[in-house]
């Protein structure tokens, strides 16, 4: 079985997110920008509702989601940053007639119920073949994306295997992805 791998470079990041803009394809657009900036699974992803993320009485959309993941039972909560934000304004000015019990990745087949973990794999699999996108991409890409470029970033190993709730760091290191490129330009980088 081949093990699904982050999205490393920027550059196919952003042709993946302006994949969807182009087709106006807004609720994909916001469904792998979310995925990939609050590294949620694709089945919390999915059950997230305008609730978690809307404050209906005060106009206004939360700091974070408080969230009790499926697989751990734990609760977590993730701050939304401007990326997240940005991308719930546009898929809420496509939603004319919207409820805080709404899902916010509906299917369009019955009311609202939220798309399919196999129909989120296609979304995600056709656009990244189509881009060519390097690697074995599916929705666990998203979630391990947000892994790879907060390490990338600095972010200690330790914080990110608290951030996704894993038993092990050995674990979070396999889904950090490192490979030999990223040694290389370690090992390039320091000049003593």
């Amino acid at each position: 079985m081949q093990t699904t791998q982050p999205i490393k470079s920027l550059k196919d990041i952003r042709k993946l997110k302006q994949y969807y803009l182009d087709r106006h394809q807004i609720r994909n657009y916001a469904l792998v920008t979310l995925g990939m900036n609050t590294s949620l699974r694709i089945s919390d992803l999915l059950l997230l509702k305008w609730e978690n993320v809307y404050n209906f009485c005060n106009k206004c959309y939360f700091h974070h989601i408080d969230i009790l993941e499926q697989k751990t039972g734990k609760t977590t909560k993730i701050a939304l940053n401007k990326e997240v934000l940005q991308a719930l304004k546009q898929l809420k000015k496509t939603l004319p007639h919207l409820s805080s019990d709404d899902y916010l990745f509906q299917s369009r087949e019955g009311r609202n119920r939220p798309i399919s973990r196999t129909q989120a794999f296609r979304i995600i699999k056709k656009a990244a073949d189509e881009l060519h996108i390097e690697g074995i991409i599916s929705c666990h890409s998203l979630r391990k994306t947000f892994g790879y470029h907060a390490w990338k970033k600095g972010t200690p190993p330790a914080v990110i295997m608290t951030i996704y709730n894993h038993s092990s760091l050995d674990i979070t290191k396999r889904y950090l992805s490192i490979d030999q490129d990223d040694k290389d330009k370690v090992f390039l980088e320091i000049n003593l």
